[in-house]
């Protein structure tokens, strides 16, 4: 592992509280830290980003499990419509106008977290599941997964809004589903980047878990925010994420992130 392994722990501690806290992956500190502090080199910090959040967001989703905060059938259904969205959105990565579809997803996560900041989203849990909702649910798994695969950009960013602006969700349940999505996710994109070489599997352990108890604390301090700091906190990271995705628009995509 190149760098510094207390750097490497210091990395894991920063990003598994953010995952904790805002029910996200988390790639969006990790894989700048792993490539500034460690040396590595960006495809690889992104698989090893992906790594490193197998135990992460399994601890991050423990936290939320002991709150009560996943909803686990509309999670299997985002999850079910995400696994084949980006399946194809990989798949279209040579044949779409990358650059565009950058410029104009950073622009809806600043229309998001508009939204957020102008008004504090009136929710009161999600509905019982119909079979409209079950549809709508793998609708909004499908269209994550597009942007996750044609993108390299993860689903958290894109599940919390929706499950709270479109869904209803109180806050803290967004987070807890998120990450049910996001964990089968990355131990999916794991094993294909291990079988790729796209990961330093000591640094993604060491990153891992030195992340663990971070994010379970993060995770039993999202359900104590209230409802106006949270939807600000997450705004902040909305519009970080599109500077980000701005600041990278004429580069190819990377691996998929877990955020």
């Amino acid at each position: 592992m190149s760098g510094s392994r207390w750097g490497a722990v210091g990395v894991g501690v920063a990003t598994g509280f953010l995952s904790g806290l805002f029910g996200v992956g988390g790639g969006i500190l990790m894989v700048p830290c792993l490539v500034l502090l460690l040396g590595m080199e960006q495809r690889r910090a992104h698989g090893t980003s992906l790594g490193a959040m197998v135990l992460i967001s399994a601890s991050a989703l423990g936290g939320f499990l002991l709150e009560g905060s996943v909803a686990w059938l509309p999670g299997l259904l985002i999850f079910a419509g995400s696994s084949v969205g980006v399946t194809v959105g990989t798949s279209l990565l040579n044949s779409v106008p990358i650059r565009m579809l950058r410029i104009g997803f950073a622009l809806l996560l600043l229309a998001t977290a508009a939204r957020l900041l102008a008004v504090v989203p009136d929710t009161d849990g999600h509905s019982d599941i119909t079979v409209g909702l079950a549809l709508a649910y793998v609708a909004c798994g499908l269209f994550t997964g597009l942007l996750s695969g044609t993108m390299g950009v993860g689903g958290g960013v894109i599940m919390i809004p929706a499950m709270i602006l479109l869904f209803g969700f109180v806050d803290a349940t967004a987070k807890g589903t998120s990450l049910l999505v996001i964990l089968p996710t990355s131990v999916i994109g794991t094993v294909r980047n291990r079988t790729s070489g796209n990961i330093d599997p000591k640094a993604a352990l060491v990153v891992g878990v030195s992340g663990v108890a971070s994010a379970f604390v993060g995770a039993l301090g999202a359900s104590e925010l209230g409802p106006r700091l949270s939807a600000n906190l997450f705004a902040i990271l909305l519009i970080v994420s599109a500077v980000q995705m701005l600041r990278h628009a004429n580069e190819a995509p990377p691996t998929v992130e877990a955020v």
